[in-house]
């Protein structure tokens, strides 16, 4: 017996064994939508597959043994993972895992790294990240005291034998007062909670047992870095007292944390920070590299039970059922190291603690904040502006679009010369694309096709591609958006599927180079989710939206959608915000203060920070959990914002021709650059986060130098 799949006009033959163990599943899977295979171990033995999808879900089989693997595997798509789907299944970066990689900052950068081999779908193989900090009792934190960070080139305190798996989730996995943990916990012990004096109820206690307690196991899982809900008892869970008569309930959070976004948020930074920069290699030699075994092992006091270890022992030479029941049962109960990567010492990172820098770089505070200032030839303002501006792109590009639809590529340098003037323009990071400087009607780049007149032409309107290739345009007439070729102009796709006229579109990469979800809201009250192809840089040959998201009862005036969380914020002309998943599901709404009411931007970091703005100068921040963690009220109509990749800082500009930075999770401000002689209408940040670019009403674009890191430390090291 076999099943026969038609994937891509091929004919696929899964073999029968394969078939066996897809009975009972809850699920069917598209080979088309398959975006990366990875092997897995499952209690120490290669015997596990994990395969990730298009729509950023994954599922991890497990098979009885690597035989039938690799049937599975051989009737699976030739995908791998990359920034060109780069890398085959039989290489050894496919243990990496893709759910947590990503550019825009240095937790995620880490994380391909420190989850190597482990997937958030094991519980046995969860993802683990170090303590950071050393500590917890303090009424204030200093980040720039060494003192208060741990010793990364140490597992513990010398006479704490302590190994480097991930107890924490293995004994404590309530811990996180969320779901689906906390069913998970129940599910495994009998629906009962631990006995109270064991549950994590305190960070403080926590660390201080893995300093002096050489049974105790525990590292830090992801969520102590961006879920701040783990901390919190939200659901009423009765969790017992402990014998101090002291009921456990929220995690008790250190002194110079009010609150558990605080914590999360510095406990963040602090993983982020040079000093842990600085010695982050030698903890990646422990968990991960030459000093997990051997002789450097047992010298860093890092050895630990056989059955902890893969390869420790094979299931499959046990033949006693009671044996490989009662090993299988160990190895659950007592964590499982990490696998073994490196068999040299890891480089250490470059740091900016080693470089040398003045304070005083330029003379006057303009000629230090303003790199240039380019001006188009149509005098419209401009409406729109997109940097995609990362080296390997064959034409790393500012893109601008103006309210007349004019559009133009500037080409982007990767080296910035603060300071220079306009008739030193060559040696710019930016450069005029010559079919729009030379000035000729005939070769300008100008979308004629019909608006609908009551549309505003806004930054909403617009969407260019990672790759700078094409250019999304909404507002028509017929209903439609459509697709426009950057390089010739030309019209390349009608898209059709709402009822009224498309309002707004926006989109966000997904974790395969050069696919992005599109999000399209219109009059209808209705959003649209579709799936951009970087293969094929169509929406589809008969485009049909991936999802349908409903929930408002008007139009939608802003969206913005996040495929790092898989998660659209939308919202409607007068109000409220809403958040659904990318699968439609319709999750909150955002609820800001009384009478703040009409959203016109939303921008959404990776790291679950959700930025709205309302009109008449109001600033909402929220967690992705629906939480209002910061407002503000500005004297301004802002027009356009932008957050950094890293999510921890806001810049906004508008009508007044000021753009402002701001903290983002506290919308406190940061810096104020010098005002602009028109009003702002967009901006977008390079790659490289040093360049902020602004389109001006004025038809002009206006390039301002960034510095986060530096005010970063001016305001933020002390807590």
């Amino acid at each position: 017996f076999c099943m026969v799949e038609f994937w891509r006009g091929a004919i696929k033959c899964v073999p029968a064994q394969v078939l066996a163990y897809t009975e009972g599943l809850h699920g069917k899977w598209m080979f088309s939508e398959i975006r990366a295979v990875f092997s897995r171990c499952h209690l120490l033995q290669n015997t596990a597959v994990e395969v990730f999808m298009a729509n950023r879900t994954s599922v991890l089989f497990n098979f009885p043994d690597q035989s039938t693997v690799k049937k599975a595997v051989h009737s699976l798509p030739r995908v791998g993972v990359g920034t060109s789907y780069g890398l085959p299944q039989d290489r050894p970066a496919s243990r990496l895992s893709p759910r947590l990689g990503g550019r825009s900052s240095l937790t995620r950068r880490l994380s391909a790294l420190l989850c190597p081999g482990r997937t958030y779908n094991d519980l046995n193989r969860y993802p683990l990240f170090p303590w950071v900090l050393a500590s917890y009792d303090s009424q204030e934190l200093d980040l720039t005291l060494p003192a208060n960070f741990r010793d990364l080139s140490k597992v513990a305190h010398a006479t704490a034998r302590r190994v480097t798996a991930v107890g924490l989730l293995k004994r404590e996995l309530n811990c996180s007062r969320g779901e689906p943990f906390t069913s998970l916990f129940l599910s495994a012990n009998n629906d009962t909670f631990d006995h109270p004096d064991r549950i994590f109820s305190s960070i403080a206690r926590s660390w201080r047992n893995c300093q002096r307690d050489p049974s105790d196991v525990k590292e830090l899982i992801p969520e102590f870095f961006y879920l701040p809900e783990m901390l919190v008892n939200a659901n009423g869970y009765h969790l017992g007292m402990r014998e101090d008569r002291v009921m456990v309930g929220d995690v008790d959070l250190p002194p110079w944390a009010k609150t558990p976004e605080d914590f999360v948020r510095i406990n963040r930074m602090a993983l982020e920070s040079e000093f842990v920069s600085c010695q982050l290699h030698q903890w990646i030699d422990l968990v991960f590299g030459y000093k997990q075994r051997g002789p450097e092992a047992v010298r860093a006091l890092n050895v630990f039970h056989h059955l902890t270890y893969e390869g420790g022992v094979s299931l499959d030479a046990i033949t006693d059922p009671l044996t490989r029941e009662a090993t299988e049962a160990q190895i659950r109960s007592f964590g499982q190291t990490p696998s073994h990567l490196l068999i040299e010492p890891h480089p250490p990172r470059s740091s900016a603690m080693h470089l040398v820098r003045s304070p005083l770089m330029f003379k006057d505070q303009l000629q230090q904040d303003v790199i240039m200032v380019l001006k188009f030839p149509s005098n419209s303002p401009v409406t729109h502006v997109a940097a995609n501006t990362l080296p390997h792109l064959a034409v790393p590009a500012v893109v601008t679009v103006t309210c007349s639809r004019l559009f133009a590529v500037n080409r982007w340098h990767n080296t910035v010369a603060p300071g220079y003037s306009l008739e030193q323009a060559h040696h710019l990071p930016i450069e005029m694309d010559p079919l729009i400087a030379n000035g000729a009607a005939s070769n300008k780049r100008q979308i004629t096709d019909l608006v609908d007149q009551s549309i505003q032409i806004s930054t909403q309107c617009f969407v260019v591609t990672a790759d700078n290739r094409y250019i999304l345009v909404c507002g028509f007439w017929d209903k439609s958006f459509r697709v426009y070729s950057s390089e010739t102009g030309k019209l390349t796709q009608i898209v059709f599927g709402h009822w009224d006229v498309v309002t707004c579109v926006a989109r966000s990469e997904s974790y395969i180079g050069g696919d992005c979800y599109i999000v399209s809201g219109s009059r209808d009250a209705t959003l649209l989710l579709w799936y951009w192809s970087g293969r094929h840089h169509i929406i589809g040959d008969y485009p049909a939206p991936r999802a349908v998201l409903t929930g408002h009862d008007q139009e939608v005036a802003c969206v913005a959608v996040c495929a790092e969380l898989g998660l659209v914020i939308s919202g409607g002309k007068d109000g409220p915000c809403l958040v659904h998943t990318i699968t439609g599901d319709l999750l909150r709404a955002l609820e800001g203060p009384e009478s703040w009411r009409r959203p016109r931007l939303i921008s959404v970091s990776s790291e679950g920070h959700c930025i709205v703005y309302y009109e008449r100068g109001r600033f909402c921040n929220f967690s992705i959990n629906g939480k209002l963690l910061a407002h503000m009220e500005l004297r301004d109509s802002t027009r356009a914002m932008v957050l950094s990749s890293d999510g921890h800082n806001l810049a906004t500009g508008g009508d007044n021709g000021v753009v402002q930075v701001w903290q983002a999770c506290s919308l406190k401000p940061l810096y104020v650059y010098p005002a602009c002689d028109a009003a702002i209408r967009a901006m977008d940040l390079s790659h490289d986060q040093r360049t902020l670019i602004t389109g001006m009403a004025s038809g002009s674009i206006v390039a301002f130098n960034i510095d986060f890191n530096r005010w970063h430390y001016e305001h933020q090291h002390r807590y």
